[in-house]
């Protein structure tokens, strides 16, 4: 058979176009298994993300008296200071 005779047969095509069809399906499982692992990453990364934000906002909340106590006794000092001044 002549070159062309023989890429245009119609087994031929078929046999192309079904070795086609296989290499695209197994490209598509290929990205279909990055999407489900990037999908997977990125709801854990989620997840990380808010128990640091639940984290943060307890530290935050369990911070805020410090300030406080330092303020009071801070003050408290310097009425001390003052009373054994006004004392002398």
């Amino acid at each position: 058979m002549p070159e062309s005779d023989q890429t245009s047969d119609p087994v031929t095509v078929a046999v192309e176009l079904e070795r086609l069809r296989g290499t695209l399906e197994a490209g598509f499982a290929r990205v279909d298994g990055s999407l489900a692992l990037l999908v997977q990453r990125s709801d854990q990364t989620d997840k990380q993300l808010a128990d640091m934000e639940t984290r943060l906002d307890a530290l935050e909340r369990a911070r805020w008296p410090l300030a406080s106590i330092a303020a009071l006794t801070a003050s408290a000092g310097l009425v001390l200071a003052l009373w054994e001044l006004a004392g002398r």
